[in-house]
Formats: structure tokens, sequence, C-alpha cells
């Protein structure tokens, strides 16, 4: 079950992660929900990917690291699917 805690925590995660995505893929910022959402979105890709590749999440840092590499792939899928 989702508590308001968790719910809280998945909001500043995400935010913190697609800020930095933002960032790191060299774009203007989203704006919160923007981020928040980017950030959610790669949090999902992130857990999927270390997930197969057997690395395990938790943590804070380790959340918000994974979640932002995860934001950075779904940016970069994004610029590809605009540019063509």
């Amino acid at each position: 079950m989702i508590t308001i805690q968790s719910l809280i925590v998945l909001l500043i995660i995400g935010a913190i992660a697609g800020w930095l995505a933002g960032l790191i893929m060299q774009g203007r910022g989203f704006g919160l929900i923007g981020n928040i959402v980017v950030g959610v979105v790669g949090a999902l890709i992130g857990g999927f990917v270390f997930g197969q590749l057997g690395i395990a999440m938790g943590g804070w840092i380790r959340d918000i690291i994974g979640a932002t590499l995860g934001a950075v792939i779904l940016l970069f899928i994004i610029g590809l699917v605009k540019k063509a």
C-alpha cells in the first residue's frame, strides 16, 4: 500500500532526478511538475534496467542515481523521436 510518506519521497526523488537529468542532457528544465514526471518515469526505467543487470536499488542516493540515469535514458529517447 502506498502511504503519504512514500508518495512524498517518490515526488522528491522524481523532482531531483528530473532536474539532474535536465542538466545532464543540456536541457532548459521542465519546471517542477515536468521534472517530477520525468524523474518518476525515469525511476521506473532505471529500476527496470538496474533490475535486469542484477543491481539492487535502495536508499536515497542509489534511488536518485537510478532515477536520474533512467530519466537521462528517457530524455535521450525523446530526443531521438523528436529528430525523426
